[in-house]
């Protein structure tokens, strides 16, 4: 095989009785004859050592053999049908999702000698073993035929020409995977010449196996609803007395949804002791013995499937089909099943067609073809429901909502003329098809997809053949040849009474020996039982019990239900996680049945309560005193399981359950051959989502949010935390640079001094320099995280002790070292070319604002607290806050009395208003209502209208704080609200829509506008009808919401717009591309570019008093535009925040700034001498003058708002506070 080649075999495997005998209920030592003991790991060829595969998962001698080992008198017998040798595959689920294919041969076998010898056990006494191999290429018939002819040269009279593990040996290192569609792979096992090939990628998925099973066990009814309930992502239990049958028919179903793919739990034989996972209340689709017992099991919700008695049971409805597609399935699947009975109704002098070529085609042995024909069948049904799907994807990257499926379904419902069908509609909804979106657009594992190939030949009347690959005819033929085989010399025979055992190393002999030492010495002590179960459940039937009346409880009867289900999968979980701590120094964890369980609870739940309750046992066990010590075995066995609890974690951005695992890490340890203490932590460093920063970023948010309750300086607490971020990446193994730049990078972000950044700096370079010390310097993380330790001798132990008596001139060293890398380090190998442009213009913005500081200054400008009050009142995060103008007060009655209040939304759900004039108790009035966080707010003279995360607008009256009205009609989060004349209120949603509402009447009156992806801002102009918004798309869409139609779709701007203006005829928006546009409403068309800023702006506004426009962008600076012959420019820069600017209003009188960083400034318009031209000043904007700004505070603001009429500003932070300036009144 040529180096590189991916090889057909991965491994070669033997399971069986081991050294070590447990029954199927923990009991340890032997039982008797008539018990069930647990499968071991007898022999596998490459070792795992000397394996580039990934090992096999520790749980397959149990999966490959589920009932367990059982104890017979005699071997095979011709004359007795359970003694034959039994053939099957079964399919396994590998950490990143992909499949692992494992087929097996099982046979009796005679005890080890040297196992009866220790255990007593009666002479001539059989086992169950399995041969077995592994591979991630489905060819189940290759596999068969190589292990069916391995045990039958075994067991042959005549033997076989080589040692069998040498025929094994050079099987798996030669035979290579043949490339798709263009070669063919020919080996020989012996005598017995096997052929090899890969159909061609661009065809359907390779399924080397028989489709006709399922449709032998199955009428086509039953077959239909298992295609729909698998579909659909129901709990699917199949049940078989042959396990052949169950993994067939679990693969046959799944290659049928095609283009789908099952998403959830997969495991088509289970073992007899797994049997409780049939109460686990998310989606599976798994198979279990006919014999196994589950009547005391809860199994409401389940669709049982009997395939011995054809029969399905479920106590849920299963959506039918759509009448069309049911008819059509219908009659393709009677015409390929029963060809002449579903042509008796032909015309005479149409019946020899028909029957001939049903003759030519199906009245022979079912074979490939009829399996093509059977998927092609169902491949039509998905191409006819989801016929135009295209039409209704947002291919963008940005998108939130990736498939319009209310649209979809207009479109469909009109051209069947009948209403959704309930299939439809939850197919559309479900996880599998938004994983076929995914993976159809933009992915580079997307392959081809056969169904828009499909759905364009039979627009075009062609065969449904044709879409397929034609194969070679002259394909590449690999011959793999054994020489030694072929030699002369070779004449001697080798005969087996038993399988063989391969060579073990000495350190495998000597560990066997231990084993079967210590049960010799045990057999004259009773065996003590383990306390419980050795085999935990997933969900108890309590926990069912809540999956079922889920539908019928209230949320909080909901949240206590599934309180008490986690609370008892933790149970199990803290009695699982001590067995494991209580094994001996012969145990093996890693192929215990309590490893394996916790393994399948942590990587089978889909909400993660098996992870976090993992990590969530181990630190109660810590707080109560465990000493933190494992032994070898424990180690090696907890940390592959904090591995894969990390890496389905972050599969769900469960950030809380990676903290609690990077805390226990740095705590848990062993005892190395030196006696150095050896973590977890280190081990974890290879783990690749170390290397993205935001997921630094993400993780820093996180533990920032749950520390935002403690009183004390913003930046001694964000110093803090990103000390904790130090210490985990030292102990991670990060190099010293990568996490300096990631450390550097948040502390930047969140406005870090240089005091901060330097003793953050020393704290990592000391973290850095102590893990040196311990552990070595690991040349890469790989090599750190590659499980063999780097621990010194005891002389290299006492060399460093004296080097630490030299301290002062060793830290003053390590001092000068790490103080000279920081300010003269070479970022350009640590940031990408566009990081360091925008790091180069963040300086040159600095400068300048610094210069405008200093100018500022020198002309005197007042500067101090005055007028700055904290309003106090929310209980969370502030996420929307509005001021009431006068135009909303009532400005056509008179009526000024609410002008100047601010209306502030939370987290906490709530609305409250606040009025300026009354210090000391500006709370006016609390709304509440919501229940999910306010995002948006508007009012008029009589109402204040609230949307919220809950989808819901709520209406309230101002005068009696009561709940007029609750609009319902969106999907996802309120984002926009604007209150109109007449009663009628706006809003823009996350669901890519604008409704208009009559509040008077509770209804909808229209949705005005759809975009293509989820909105972020929206304007409306009264006086002309005309609306615009836009979002995550980049698309400015402007519509005549009185004509009832869209005027323009502006494309320009690359990336989110975060912000819109529109006054008359002029919009203006704000891009996460760094720029702002300005746009003609009338043409259509982009009027200007904007495009100095150096990040994304955030905030516009247009001055209509001298048509200046406002810009406020991430890089903290306020830009201020003007036209000059005839283009825009720009006239002045404000440079006094150093955080991104939320919001920027000006009018006549007065502009308001606030940022991010809670700093806020006021400008006052400077009115122009009459003997002054013009252009002396610079143009109108250098009319601005900063009139006052406060001192900043160590809140993080969250939203701005202005009353520009008036000169006030409020900002809302993210600990609930309201920060109310009022500079002009004082």
């Amino acid at each position: 095989m040529t180096k590189g080649a991916r090889r057909l075999f991965d491994y070669f495997l033997v399971c069986g009785l081991g050294p070590e005998l447990q029954t199927m209920l923990g009991l340890r030592g032997f039982q008797g004859t008539g018990t069930m003991y647990m499968p071991s790991l007898l022999d596998q060829f490459p070792p795992a050592s000397g394996s580039s595969c990934a090992p096999p998962p520790p749980q397959l001698p149990l999966c490959v053999l589920p009932g367990g080992v059982e104890f017979y008198p005699e071997g095979r017998n011709l004359d007795e049908e359970s003694s034959q040798p039994r053939s099957y595959p079964i399919v396994l689920t590998d950490g990143d999702g992909s499949k692992i294919y494992v087929s097996c041969v099982a046979f009796h076998d005679p005890v080890d000698d040297d196992v009866a010898q220790a255990y007593r056990i009666p002479a001539n006494s059989y086992v169950d073993k399995c041969i077995c191999v592994v591979s991630h290429s489905p060819s189940f018939r290759v596999y068969r035929e190589v292990l069916e002819e391995l045990h039958r040269m075994c067991f042959s009279t005549s033997g076989c020409s080589k040692p069998l593990w040498e025929i094994l040996a050079h099987m798996v290192n030669a035979v290579p995977l043949p490339t798709p569609g263009e070669s063919q792979v020919l080996f020989s096992v012996e005598n017995y010449l096997i052929c090899v090939d890969v159909p061609p990628k661009d065809g359907l998925p390779h399924a080397d196996m028989s489709f006709q099973p399922l449709m032998q066990c199955l009428d086509i009814d039953n077959v239909i609803r298992l295609f729909i309930a698998v579909l659909l992502e129901r709990r699917v239990l199949l049940r078989a007395n042959k396990y052949s049958l169950l993994t067939m028919v679990a693969e046959a179903v799944c290659h049928l949804i095609y283009p789908i793919k099952w998403q959830h739990v997969y495991i088509p034989v289970l073992f007899f002791g797994g049997v409780d996972y049939v109460e686990a209340p998310t989606p599976y689709l798994m198979g279990l013995h006919s014999g196994v017992d589950t009547s005391s099991l809860s199994v409401d919700g389940v669709v049982v499937v009997d395939l011995v008695h054809n029969l399905i049971t479920t106590s849920e409805d299963i959506p039918s089909l759509p009448e069309l597609e049911l008819k059509e399935l219908r009659s393709g699947l009677l015409q390929l099943l029963y060809p002449n009975l579903a042509d008796l109704d032909c015309p005479r002098k149409n019946i020899k067609h028909c029957y001939d070529s049903g003759i030519r085609r199906f009245n022979k042995v079912w074979g490939e073809e009829h399996d093509c024909e059977l998927r092609l069948l169902f491949l039509k049904v998905f191409a006819s429901i989801l016929s135009g799907y295209r039409d209704f994807v947002d291919t963008s990257n940005t998108a939130i909502n990736v498939f319009n499926a209310q649209a979809f379904l207009k479109k469909r419902s009109r051209v069947t003329s009948n209403p959704p069908e309930p299939m439809v509609v939850q197919l559309l909804s479900s996880q599998g098809f938004y994983d076929f979106l995914e993976r159809g657009y933009g992915s580079s594992l997307a392959g081809p997809n056969l169904l828009d190939k499909l759905q364009e030949a039979l627009n075009m009347g062609q065969n449904a053949w044709s879409i397929l690959p034609v194969a070679l005819s002259d394909p590449e033929i690999i011959n793999i040849s054994d020489a030694s085989s072929q030699s002369s010399a070779a004449r001697s025979r080798y005969l087996y009474d038993r399988f063989p055992t391969n060579v073990r190393t000495e350190a495998q002999e000597e560990k066997r020996k231990a084993i079967l030492t210590t049960a010799t010495a045990n057999l004259e002590r009773p065996a003590r039982p383990v306390l419980g179960p050795s085999i935990s459940s997933p969900p108890s039937m309590a926990a069912a019990a809540v999956a079922k009346k889920m539908e019928s409880l209230s949320p909080r009867e909901r949240a206590a239900e599934r309180e008490r289900m986690v609370l008892d999968i933790k149970v199990k979980l803290q009695g699982l996680w001590r067995r494991l701590l209580e094994m001996g120094a012969t145990d093996d964890p890693l192929s215990s049945s309590e490893y394996g369980t916790i393994l399948a609870l942590i990587e089978s739940d889909a909400e993660g309560i098996g992870g976090s309750g993992f990590v969530e046992c181990i630190g109660e066990h810590i707080h109560s005193g465990w000493a933190c010590q494992l032994s070898e075995e424990q180690f090696t066995a907890v940390k592959e399981l904090i591995k894969t609890t990390i890496g389905r974690a972050m599969s769900r951005n469960d950030m809380s359950t990676v903290r609690d695992a990077l805390e226990i890490s740095a705590e848990v340890y062993r005892k190395d051959a030196w006696n150095i203490s050896d973590y977890v932590q280190r081990h974890l460093g290879a783990l690749p989502v170390w290397d993205d920063l935001r997921f630094w970023e993400g993780y820093f948010e996180f533990i920032i949010e749950r520390s935002s309750e403690k009183v004390g300086n913003y930046a001694a607490l964000v110093t803090e935390q990103l000390s904790v971020l130090a210490e985990h990446m030292a102990g991670l193994g990060i190099p010293d640079t990568e996490a300096w730049f990631i450390l550097e990078s948040i502390g930047q972000k969140n406005n870090l001094g240089s005091k901060q950044l330097i003793k953050l700096r020393g704290l990592l370079a000391h973290s850095q320099q102590v893990r040196q010390g311990y552990w070595g310097i690991s040349v890469n993380r790989s090599q750190a995280s590659s499980g063999q330790t780097q621990g010194f001798h005891s002389q290299q132990l006492q060399g460093q002790t004296t080097e630490s008596n030299q301290s002062s001139e060793g830290t003053a060293g390590v001092g000068r070292s790490w103080v000279h890398s920081m300010f003269s380090r070479d970022r350009a190998s640590l940031a990408q070319p566009a990081a360091r442009t925008r790091s180069r213009s963040e300086n040159a913005l600095m400068a300048t604002a610094k210069e405008n500081a200093r100018a500022d200054a020198s002309q005197g400008i007042k500067r101090g607290s005055s007028g700055v009050r904290i309003l106090r009142g929310h209980k969370a995060a502030i996420t929307a806050l509005h001021a009431v103008t006068k135009s909303e007060a009532g400005e056509l009655f008179g009526d000024y009395e609410d002008a100047g209040y601010f209306i502030s939304g939370s987290a906490d759900c709530t609305v409250k208003t606040w009025d300026p004039a009354l210090r000391g108790s500006e709370l006016r009035t609390t709304f509440e209502g919501h229940t999910g966080a306010v995002r948006a707010i508007s009012s008029d003279r009589l109402r204040v209208v609230s949307g919220s995360d809950d989808q819901r607008v709520l209406v309230w009256d101002k005068s009696t704080s009561q709940l007029l009205e609750e609009l319902k009609g969106h999907d996802a989060a309120v984002i926009c609200i604007r209150m109109l004349s007449g009663e009628r209120v706006l809003t823009a949603s996350h669901d890519a829509s604008v409704k208009m509402w009559d509040v008077r009447t509770d209804t909808c009156v229209a949705t005005v506008g759809r975009t293509a992806s989820a909105i972020l801002c929206m304007d409306y102009d009264d006086t002309t009808g005309v609306l615009a918004a836009a979002g995550m798309d980049g698309v400015g869409n402007v519509w005549d919401v009185r004509a009832g139609k869209q005027l323009h779709k502006l494309i320009g701007h690359t990336k989110w717009i975060r912000s819109l203006r529109m006054v008359g005829d002029t919009m203006v928006t704000g891009s996460d591309d760094w720029t702002a546009r300005v746009w003609s409403i009338s043409r259509g068309t982009c009027d200007a570019v904007l495009a100095c800023h150096a990040g994304g702006v955030t905030c516009v506004d247009y001055c209509s008093t001298d048509n200046g426009i406002l810009t406020g962008s991430v890089d903290g600076m306020v830009k201020i535009w003007e036209r000059e012959d005839g283009s825009l420019q720009c006239t002045k820069n404000v440079g006094l925040h150093t955080a991104a600017i939320l919001s920027v209003k000006a009018g006549p009188k007065w502009m308001v700034i606030g940022a991010a960083d809670n700093s806020m400034s006021l400008f006052h318009r400077q009115e122009q001498r009459s003997n002054v031209q013009p252009n002396d000043l610079g143009g109108q904007a250098s009319g601005w003058q900063l009139h006052r700004t406060p001192q900043r505070s160590a809140a993080m603001v969250r939203c701005v708002a202005s009353d520009v009429e008036r000169g006030r500003i409020c900002t809302g932070a993210r600990s609930g506070l309201l920060r109310l300036w009022d500079p002009v009144s004082g």
